[in-house]
């Protein structure tokens, strides 16, 4: 997306609907009235009370790459309402089938994304790829004009730190947690899942290994041994989260744990080498 910050009128070129494309050059979106079909956005005046119509979430996802790309279609996949914006025409072709709306503007014209009444959408994803200041310009208007909930995706830890700064209410490194994911089930393939809840600690799955089954948690001692707690059992796609310290595991069974990472990690490392 362009750096540029526009002070003109919004330049917002064409809208996708249902798979229905409406184009105009320099077309103007009034925030006084419903710019899409009534029952479904309501777009008000700074002066008037917001209304929704509907009770669910609203999202709006800026930055149309893989990763926006992906947010938004499973979104509107779970049946909420999604506006998809990209400055690329051909990016938000390719996702207008799937969302509810998909507009090609530019996020850091700040009448633009106010004409398009960004801020009434309960969350705003801040998806723009390697446009590191496209990404923090759209932030910044976005905290401006009042959205609630921002999340950005962010490249890089000092681009996280920025983002931090201006006010982004939660900072993603897509990149990054995959890396995780895959370096972790490179050290265990027992490893199942991977849920960073701090840079200290995580949830993680693990499919118990061949030395567990036939053993219970009291004879594992994984808390004495490992300084982790398991906080369920999966077995059978069905979730115990009180499991009993003298029943067996099974064959298939994935214990749910949490701990610090290097005592997850100290887990790992012992049954990968069992």
């Amino acid at each position: 997306m362009s750096a540029h910050l526009s002070r003109v009128k919004p330049r917002i070129s064409s809208w996708c609907e249902n798979g229905r494309t409406f184009r105009s050059s320099r077309r103007r979106w009034s925030a006084e009235r419903s710019y899409t079909k009534p029952g479904i956005f309501k777009v008000e005046s700074p002066e008037g009370k917001e209304e929704r119509s509907m009770a669910r979430k609203q999202f709006a996802v800026i930055g149309l790459g893989r990763f926006g790309s992906s947010v938004a279609t499973y979104l509107a996949k779970m049946g909420y309402e999604v506006l998809a914006v990209d400055e690329s025409e051909e990016r938000v072709q390719d996702v207008a089938h799937a969302v509810t709306h998909a507009v090609s503007a530019d996020s850091t014209d700040e009448e633009a994304m106010r004409a398009l009444g960004i801020r009434n959408f309960d969350v705003v994803v801040v998806a723009i790829g390697q446009d590191i200041q496209s990404s923090i310009l759209t932030t910044l208007i976005l905290k401006d004009l009042g959205v609630p909930n921002i999340i950005v995706k962010a490249q890089n830890e000092l681009h996280g730190k920025v983002l931090n700064k201006i006010g982004a209410d939660k900072v993603v490194f897509p990149e990054r947690d995959m890396g995780l994911r895959v370096a972790h089930h490179l050290i265990s393939p027992n490893i199942l899942e991977h849920i960073e809840l701090s840079p200290e600690y995580s949830i993680v799955e693990m499919k118990i290994p061949v030395d567990m089954i036939g053993k219970n948690l009291k004879q594992l001692d994984i808390r004495a041994k490992y300084n982790c707690n398991v906080l369920a059992v999966k077995r059978n796609d069905q979730m115990n989260i009180t499991p009993r310290a003298d029943e067996a595991l099974d064959v298939g069974d994935i214990l749910v744990l949490v701990g610090r990472n290097d005592q997850l990690t100290k887990l790992e490392q012992a049954y990968a080498e069992a």
